[in-house]
């Protein structure tokens, strides 16, 4: 690889790891993203989660060979470590498509194991670094974690395709009356559990293993206060029973959330579905707001993550 390239790369990191870094610790943040593609030479996403660092790189057609694929590689890595000031034992390297929606969080990919504890806003997280594509905490809702927080007290909240239950762990922790955390996957859900326990969050919390396009008709009417929602663009998992499609689904997810939301109850509606449209004459809600970009992080500035919409029942 050509050393001016290198340097390129290199001159990023640092300017970017110090703007970022500074940012981040400014506000007591220690899990946030740094870097994101911001070379075409260096199509990779680096995520810091307190002392260990979260490397993925995106499949391309990149027309090198293996041996000078690994080489590049490893000068990338190597250069990570210098900047970051981290060692290569805290380094963990993933590669991943880029598709819409977050089709590969299910996916094992290894077996390792490798669980760490993470703070966030003073509360508990497990991340995986070595298991899944994904780490088990999506940076990019931090700030939308806190409005729930904030807006939970004494509330029955709902936590739909809830992954591991970060949503769930901050309701509890603003006080939230009833939590019940729904995803399809038994492995997800136990991990939420987790979370909950390690913050050692107690109370009227229920987590539902099921599919949720079925589960929503089963809801008592009227009942929550506060739901969440973050559904993946799609999904055809065997455990389904339909093809989930956001575009397709949404008004049909999202009205079945105001069916069982109780009269100026709120939903938080997320898609990172890029080309995704809201079809806000099918909803049935008394308002829709666009908070995409007052719940954007510091480090998602610039970079498109996810949609973001409040929905008032």
């Amino acid at each position: 690889m050509l050393q001016s390239k290198v340097d390129m790369f290199r001159n990023r990191l640092v300017k970017v790891a110090r703007h970022l870094g500074k940012q981040a610790r400014k506000q007591g943040i220690t899990c946030y993203r740094i870097y994101d593609h911001d070379l075409p030479e260096f199509p990779i996403c680096i995520e810091r989660y307190g002392e260990m660092i979260y490397v993925a790189e995106y499949k391309r057609r990149h027309g090198l060979s293996d041996e000078a694929h690994e080489q590049w590689l490893a000068i990338t890595c190597q250069v990570i470590s210098e900047v970051l000031e981290a060692p290569a034992a805290t380094i963990f390297v993933k590669l991943r498509q880029r598709k819409p929606g977050r089709l590969g969080q299910y996916e094992r990919i290894d077996g390792r194991q490798q669980r760490f504890a993470v703070q966030e806003n003073g509360l508990t997280f497990f991340v995986n670094m070595t298991d899944y594509l994904d780490t088990g905490l999506f940076l990019d809702h931090r700030i939308t974690r806190q409005l729930v927080r904030e807006q939970s007290a004494g509330k029955s909240v709902l936590n739909l395709f809830a992954y591991t239950g970060s949503f769930s762990v901050y309701a509890a922790a603003g006080g939230a009356a009833e939590v019940v955390t729904v995803d399809l996957s038994k492995t997800y859900l136990q991990w939420a559990q987790d979370n909950m326990a390690a913050n050692e969050l107690r109370g009227n919390f229920s987590f539902v293993h099921a599919d949720v396009k079925q589960y929503l008709p089963t809801l008592p009417a009227a009942h929550f206060d506060l739901v969440i929602m973050d559904p993946p663009t799609f999904s055809n998992s065997q455990r389904m029973e339909d093809i989930l499609d956001t575009q397709r689904d949404h008004v049909q997810l999202i009205n079945g959330c105001l069916a069982a939301m109780k009269p100026g109850g709120q939903l938080f509606f997320s898609t990172n579905y890029r080309k995704f449209e809201l079809d806000a004459s099918g909803i049935r809600a008394s308002s829709i707001r666009d908070i995409t970009k007052a719940t954007t992080p510091f480090d998602f500035v610039g970079r498109f993550s996810r949609f973001c919409f409040l929905i008032t029942c």
